[in-house]
């Protein structure tokens, strides 16, 4: 939705969604929206629903799991820029979805593709070959457009699943991440008196990938059973938990090919260790737009745009599975890391977010004005 609002404002012309959905929906989770694609939603004409219908995030707190003593307090509020926000999904997406269709795009649900050629060329909803100015794959981690491009690529189990919950409840406007030995939570609140809660637990047993499997909250409790009071209050209180195994993909090295072109988690998906999936998605969107909306060479754009993109979104994914390593650490590591956290927040509390200021801070709809790409 955002790529087609992107186009559309660069003024690509004609612009449809093919959606195999039978709607547009989502439902069942939060998102953390940092400065970086606040940007983008900025410039899509989206700042005042995004004042309206988000949390603005105060800070991220480290806890400990086990006690939930508080480990360290970072200031959200101290950069440049959009503010650092919490979203649930279905609001985002209705967000993106309206500022789509005012820049003109036609959205068609129940249309499903069922093949892209690596050039561009698709199996329409109609079942004929159609071969557009410029294809998007859009379509997530089980991309079919990546396939295209990448019939090769490999992934592999991270021993990790995550489970994923909702509840209603209080919990001020903050980033808590609950650390354990091999373990880790992360709650913020969503509008409407609701908490969302990601909980990460390593294990030798395999999970499929892909959010919607449901599980017994009876699972993530036990999982949890030695946790703070607080913590485990907030279990009790799951009744819809999904689960989901944790894989590990590579970047993928063909981006484009003719006329098609990847974006968000059908090039790069990201484990939810950074909080930056839907961010990164939304910078490619803009930055696709703005080189190959007006472009008269599409091939050359879309190099362009691969270039401009992959040693960023790289790096964002190193540093989430860094933070996969960091939140997990156990005995004698654990202990002087949280003291050394600790100590950061007294001393220098800049000093740990002011190491993502290159994610964070960095504005594409600055770096990339829209208008018609060179060539």
């Amino acid at each position: 939705m955002a790529t087609a609002a992107a186009l559309g404002r660069a003024g690509a012309g004609r612009v449809r969604v093919f959606e195999q959905a039978p709607a547009i929906r989502e439902f069942g989770a939060g998102l953390q929206i940092s400065p970086n694609g606040g940007a983008v939603l900025a410039a899509l004409g989206l700042g005042p629903e995004a004042r309206a219908r988000g949390i603005h995030a105060l800070a991220v707190e480290p806890r400990d799991a086990l006690t939930g003593r508080v480990i360290g307090r970072f200031d959200l509020t101290r950069g440049p820029g959009e503010p650092y926000r919490f979203f649930h999904r279905a609001d985002l997406l209705e967000m993106l979805r309206e500022a789509a269709e005012r820049a003109g795009a036609a959205i068609v649900t129940g249309a499903r593709i069922d093949t892209v050629t690596a050039r561009g060329a698709l199996t329409g909803p109609d079942g004929r070959m159609q071969s557009p100015r410029l294809v998007v794959g859009a379509d997530g981690i089980h991309s079919v457009a990546r396939a295209a491009l990448n019939p090769r690529t490999r992934l592999f189990f991270t021993r990790q699943v995550a489970w994923r919950a909702i509840v209603a409840g209080d919990h001020p406007p903050v980033a808590r991440i609950w650390m354990a030995p091999g373990r880790h939570v992360v709650t913020y609140p969503l509008p409407g008196g609701r908490v969302n809660i990601v909980a990460v637990r390593e294990t030798r047993d395999w999970a499929e990938e892909g959010w919607h499997r449901e599980d017994d909250p009876a699972n993530l409790a036990r999982a949890f059973a030695d946790g703070a009071p607080d913590l485990r209050a907030l279990f009790g209180r799951v009744q819809d938990l999904r689960l989901w195994g944790l894989f590990r993909h590579p970047v993928a090295a063909r981006w484009h090919g003719g006329s098609l072109a990847l974006v968000g988690d059908a090039a790069h998906p990201t484990l939810p260790f950074l909080g930056q999936g839907a961010n990164l998605a939304l910078e490619d969107a803009w930055v696709l737009a703005a080189l190959a909306a007006g472009a008269r060479d599409v091939p050359g754009a879309l190099a362009r745009y691969q270039a401009a993109r992959s040693a960023r979104v790289t790096r964002a994914l190193a540093a989430a599975n860094g933070n996969a390593v960091n939140y997990h650490l156990s005995g004698l590591r654990r202990g002087i890391a949280h003291l050394g956290l600790g100590a950061i927040a007294r001393i220098a509390p800049g000093a740990f977010l002011g190491r993502l200021s290159w994610l964070y801070d960095h504005d594409v709809t600055r770096a990339f004005p829209p208008g018609p790409s060179p060539g």
